[in-house]
């Protein structure tokens, strides 16, 4: 009988967990680091909310994923171990300020999704009206609604994952922050802690977001770090923005990059937007600009016109280890025997959490075939391509 195999996985974020329970499952002795707590307050999976969909333009490969992803979600809701309903299926309203148009990422979302017979609503300015109150309807003339689609409770999900994990016999290490890799010769043989400690395995696995670039140089003209901003206000009255008269929704989100979510019970409203970002160092202050509340009470003014003055509690810089071209990063280091990259979250891995262990794992033990090879390492033929990050 073969030896078991050992990783150890640096982050307990979305990627490192999910890949951390499904190696598990397969037989793996796992071993994760994290600078914890978990989930740790910096990382990108840490938040109150996160969209989960599967409206991805004409991309066949995202929509099936986000489509398998969201049966995932709903098998996750129903299991024992989940102790309540994280994932909210509340659907996904998509809003353009024209009429959709052939290349435009409402309109090759719509057409694909009806074309795999996903029973989407078309809308119109008098029916959002009807439906969504809350809209400046007459500023969004043609979109739609589908049903199947909504949020996680984010960093609750990452927390209720690290116990799932321990309980499948993972080994988690909280406040252990990484150091360096521990090598012997141009072998990778595992991570030691800023306190001291080593972890040594067969195999180890970067899972630390936005910090990858900076741990592994060699990386950084092909991923970057960038800070997006997310804005919390406060509504009075919470019920009437919250589903279904106020979901999970984008406001021409593939010009203006909008999106945002229902209000919480005690009326927190999160607006975000998924734009060009900055970039940043993963270790700076995390702050919004000056310039992002005026521009989001801008857009509020505009399109939800009863929440231009609602109050500003909260703010927060979230990070994305954007890859120039917008797909994931899963694959072993060419030139670095042991060692495991599985980043490049370009700002929305997390709706795939219940598929990207699977994915990770098949990659990890080179299984991959066909379009999960896209997520290969690979090399940036052309300079730029900032912008190509997936909607």
């Amino acid at each position: 009988m073969a030896a078991t195999q050992s990783i150890v996985i640096v982050g307990a974020g979305v990627f490192g967990l999910t890949a951390a329970l499904e190696l598990r499952a397969r037989g793996w002795g796992v071993t994760v680091i994290d600078p914890g707590p978990v989930p740790t307050p910096t990382a990108a999976s840490t938040d109150i909310s996160k969209v989960v969909r599967m409206d991805y333009g004409a991309d066949k490969l995202w929509t099936e994923l986000g489509s398998v992803s969201l049966t995932g979600w709903n098998v996750w809701n129903l299991v024992d171990w989940w102790p309540d309903k994280l994932f909210h299926d509340d659907g996904f309203l998509v809003l353009s300020r024209e009429a959709m148009q052939p290349g435009g990422f409402e309109f090759e979302s719509f057409q694909l999704l009806t074309a795999r017979d996903e029973k989407l609503e078309r809308l119109d300015s008098a029916a959002v009206a009807l439906r969504f109150p809350g809209w400046a309807a007459e500023k969004y003339p043609d979109g739609y609604f589908n049903p199947r689609g909504g949020w996680a409770e984010s960093g609750k999900v990452i927390a209720w994952l690290a116990q799932k994990a321990r309980r499948e016999g993972v080994q988690v290490f909280e406040n252990c922050a990484f150091a360096r890799l521990l090598e012997d010769g141009s072998r990778v043989i595992g991570a030691q802690a800023k306190d001291g400690r080593a972890f040594r395995a067969d195999l180890t696995l970067l899972a630390t977001g936005a910090w990858t670039p900076t741990l592994l140089p060699e990386l950084s003209d092909v991923m970057w770090a960038t800070g997006q901003p997310v804005l919390h206000f406060r509504v009075a009255n919470p019920a009437e923005w919250q589903a279904p008269r106020f979901p999970v929704w984008a406001a021409d989100i593939g010009r203006t990059g909008w999106y945002g979510f229902p209000a919480l019970a005690d009326g927190t409203l999160k607006v975000a937007n998924h734009g060009s970002g900055r970039r940043v160092h993963p270790d700076d202050p995390r702050e919004v600009s000056r310039d992002d509340e005026p521009r989001f009470r801008a857009f509020l003014r505009d399109t939800f016109p009863a929440l231009a003055d609602a109050p500003l509690i909260s703010t927060r810089l979230c990070l994305y280890c954007d890859t120039f071209d917008g797909n994931f990063w899963l694959d072993h280091h060419p030139q670095r025997p042991g060692l495991f990259v599985a980043a490049g979250d370009s700002g929305h891995a997390f709706k795939f959490a219940p598929v990207l262990g699977a994915i990770i794992a098949e990659a990890v033990e080179r299984k991959q075939v066909g379009r999960m090879k896209r997520f290969d390492w690979r090399e940036r033929k052309t300079p730029g391509g900032e912008g190509a990050r997936a909607r």
